[in-house]
């Protein structure tokens, strides 16, 4: 082989190699903008999305409540509720890290006080004692409710005098993590930046979801109630009335309560959690606006929760008065800045109105 055909042939081996580096790289290239195509979006406003939301995200609420409640103008009180800052520290359990598990709680009794109290004294240990808390909550939360109504079904039966029954309604503060579980009419609204956040669903025969479970496991709905007798259709206790529990499906009376989880952020004010004589004369965006209000007034929690019961009486509620108030920042909420609307013109072309025109003399 002589030099020039050496060169020539060095020459073709660096082109081939060239074009293998060439392919290789498109391939590379190919597949990382496979990879990045959701990257493909980013703009200088996603950056600054994505910033903000990291910053809630690091949000740590700090935690402040009250409580307040009032016989109204019933003859008897038969609402009750509970507050518990730590729930491991508070039943002597030893708590996995560092965080704390806060309870809140109203239970609205009716047919007597029995049921809301057993529920009260008893479903915050239940929670804690099982097996799974806190690592499963929701199943944990879930399967308490259950074994409290079970639980109460059998002290009726050794003692018919506390055949009664509750609404319950509890949430549970877990790090960032919000856990709202719901049997009946209480209800639970978050507020986030002044806006409402319904945190639970009403309970009632009226609610078409609802009524299908009923028809469904063989109840009816009757002038708006369960079965001609009930005005929820969840709720604990209730054993002694006939058609509405059955131990073997439930029945159309369930003891199963509705979950709902959020992560909380710096946005999330303040958690609203009312019986139903409550929601009776307040509108879910109502009661955060008055809450408001009151708070950057006075900042104080317990007195917040008195006006809101001192207002439900003046509007006219007739039934027991409870809310109970958790607020996840130590400062008042902050005013809210209404954005200017720039006012858009709208007008019509002349071939518009033509059409308009035809359309109007046919």
């Amino acid at each position: 082989m002589c030099v020039q055909e050496a060169e020539q042939q060095a020459t073709e081996g660096t082109k081939e190699n060239t074009q293998m580096e060439i392919n290789i790289s498109s391939v590379d290239q190919s597949s990382s903008l496979v990879n990045s195509l959701p990257l493909e979006s980013i703009c200088e406003n996603t950056a600054s999305e994505d910033r903000k939301e990291i910053q809630q995200n690091n949000f740590l609420p700090a935690l402040r409540a009250g409580e307040w409640s009032d016989i109204g103008e019933r003859a008897s009180m038969e609402d009750t509720h509970i507050c518990i800052p730590d729930m491991a520290m508070n039943f002597g359990q030893t708590r996995l890290g560092e965080e704390a598990i806060s309870f809140y709680g109203v239970f609205d009794g009716h047919g007597g006080k029995a049921a809301a109290q057993f529920v009260r004294d008893r479903l915050p240990q239940v929670i804690v004692e099982d097996a799974d808390f806190p690592l499963e909550l929701e199943k944990v939360v879930t399967k308490s409710f259950k074994e409290i109504d079970s639980s109460f079904a059998e002290s009726c039966s050794l003692e018919s005098s506390l055949s009664s029954g509750t609404t319950a309604l509890t949430a549970m503060i877990f790090g960032r993590s919000l856990l709202v579980a719901n049997v009946g009419d209480c209800r639970a609204v978050l507020s986030r930046r002044g806006v409402a956040i319904e945190m639970s669903k009403d309970h009632r025969p009226g609610c078409k979801d609802e009524r299908s479970r009923i028809e469904s496991l063989g109840g009816f709905v009757d002038d708006g109630y369960l079965n001609g007798q009930l005005g929820v259709t969840r709720a604990l206790g209730d054993w002694h009335i006939k058609g509405l529990k059955k131990a073997e499906n439930g029945g159309p009376l369930s003891a199963e309560p509705e979950l709902k989880l959020v992560t909380l952020t710096r946005e999330d004010e303040f958690l609203i959690i009312g019986c139903d004589g409550i929601w009776d004369v307040f509108r879910s965006q109502n009661a955060v606006d008055f809450a408001r209000r009151r708070l950057q007034q006075h900042n104080n929690v317990k007195l917040c929760c008195k006006e809101i019961v001192n207002e439900a009486k003046k509007r006219g509620s007739i039934d027991n008065l409870t809310v109970v108030m958790v607020c996840f920042h130590p400062e008042p909420p902050p005013p809210l800045v209404v954005e200017r609307r720039t006012r858009v013109r709208k007008s019509f072309s002349a071939e518009c109105l033509q059409n308009l025109k035809y359309l109007l003399e046919e």
